[in-house]
């Protein structure tokens, strides 16, 4: 049985949650997609909220996939993994449409599902010993269309297939080179590096960051057209807000604005 966990602690108006089961590299159980899904919907409830992060627990793996002890039960036919499938799914549909900004923080493994979590998330730092692969062909594994379709978003057609085909290893500079990662921080300054861009983040108007995050999904979302009244919507209540006053005062004053999301 799975000692795994996911651990969410506050600070401030950013979320961080934690992927703990550092003894397996933080391979994802049944359980702890569970966990996930259940502590993101707790975090979206919440109405101070300004931004979440993820990370891996013990610094040597962000997540190292599926925990592939559970395989020989909860995965030994297509029919047997129908749940196991359903709470991955279900965990990063709500990680993906979250309305706050998300951002993974990466170090050590990063493989098959923890890149799916990565790409799930709005921003993606890594450290500079971070290894990025998908070793699905190496174990039989097939990859459902909406995994794929995350990964074709985030790294275009002709790397998706080689990272399903040939099963390699990216090591960082070569991930953030194709689109998988934003950014390659030093090991040592990740953490502080991320925590700045968390409190940049949680200092900008949660409107305009909002309306910006839920136009691109519009604008990229599979099938159909975008609902672009919507984008519009969004638009025209940043324009009629008090943060939207706020902030022109602020600047007129040379001053830091203190947004309030209204």
């Amino acid at each position: 049985m799975s000692q795994g966990h996911i651990l969410v602690e506050r600070t401030g108006a950013a979320a961080w949650v934690t992927i703990s089961n550092p003894d397996k590299r933080n391979a994802m159980s049944l359980d702890m997609w569970r966990e996930l899904d259940a502590a993101v919907a707790t975090l979206e409830t919440d109405p101070g909220l300004r931004v979440i992060v993820l990370r891996g627990a013990g610094g040597k793996a962000f997540v190292s996939g599926a925990d592939i002890s559970e395989f020989g039960t909860l995965r030994v036919s297509s029919e047997v993994a129908r749940a196991y499938d359903a709470a991955g799914r279900q965990a990063m549909n709500r990680l993906r449409a979250v309305a706050v900004p998300t951002v993974a923080m990466i170090e050590g493994f990063c493989l098959g599902g923890g890149v799916l979590i990565a790409l799930c998330c709005d921003l993606r730092y890594a450290a500079s010993d971070a290894v990025f692969s998908i070793p699905a062909a190496r174990v039989g594994l097939g990859y459902d269309w909406w995994a794929v379709k995350d990964l074709l978003d985030g790294v275009g057609p002709s790397v998706a297939k080689e990272m399903l085909f040939v099963a390699n290893t990216y090591y960082a500079e070569a991930a953030r080179s194709v689109g998988l990662i934003n950014r390659v921080i030093e090991s040592e300054w990740l953490l502080g590096e991320v925590t700045e861009i968390v409190a940049r983040i949680a200092s900008n108007a949660p409107l305009t960051i909002r309306a910006a995050k839920q136009t691109i999904a519009e604008l990229v979302k599979i099938g159909g057209q975008p609902d672009t009244d919507l984008c519009d919507r969004l638009t025209a209540q940043c324009l009629d807000s008090e943060d939207y006053r706020e902030g022109h005062e602020a600047f007129l004053q040379k001053r830091t604005p203190r947004f309030e999301g209204k």
